[in-house]
């Protein structure tokens, strides 16, 4: 297939692409509702659990990939430059910011979990 013939399916994959991405967000938030009716529970009550500690999460994640981007910068403009190598190193970038951001993730979820009550005790 020549780069022609994809750019002309282009125009015609990607509105169905949206549109199916849209219909099975719908259908299965339908279905969610549809399935707490059939338990006796009622839709409109419900509220999903508070996300409180969602800005704390999303900034350990980017100083997490920040650092792990500083470090794989540093890295490769010193101790792999110094092994006299003309190509780049991509794949240092890519893994040290996943490095990072899991590590600020996991330092985010440590954080939570100290904040939280200790409700060690099951209410029945």
């Amino acid at each position: 297939m020549d780069s022609n013939s994809l750019a002309v399916l282009i125009p015609i994959f990607v509105p169905i692409s949206m549109f199916a991405m849209v219909f099975g967000i719908v259908y299965l938030h339908k279905r969610e509702r549809m399935a707490m009716i059939e338990r006796g529970m009622d839709p409109r009550s419900y509220k999903p659990r508070s996300q409180t500690y969602n800005t704390l999460k999303w900034g350990m994640l980017l100083i997490g990939a920040g650092l792990g981007l500083f470090l794989a910068y540093v890295l490769d403009h010193t101790w792999f430059e110094s092994m006299n190598r003309d190509e780049n190193n991509p794949a240092i970038y890519f893994a040290l910011i996943a490095l990072f951001g899991g590590l600020g993730l996991f330092i985010s979820f440590l954080i939570e979990r100290k904040a939280e009550p200790q409700n060690n005790i099951e209410q029945e």
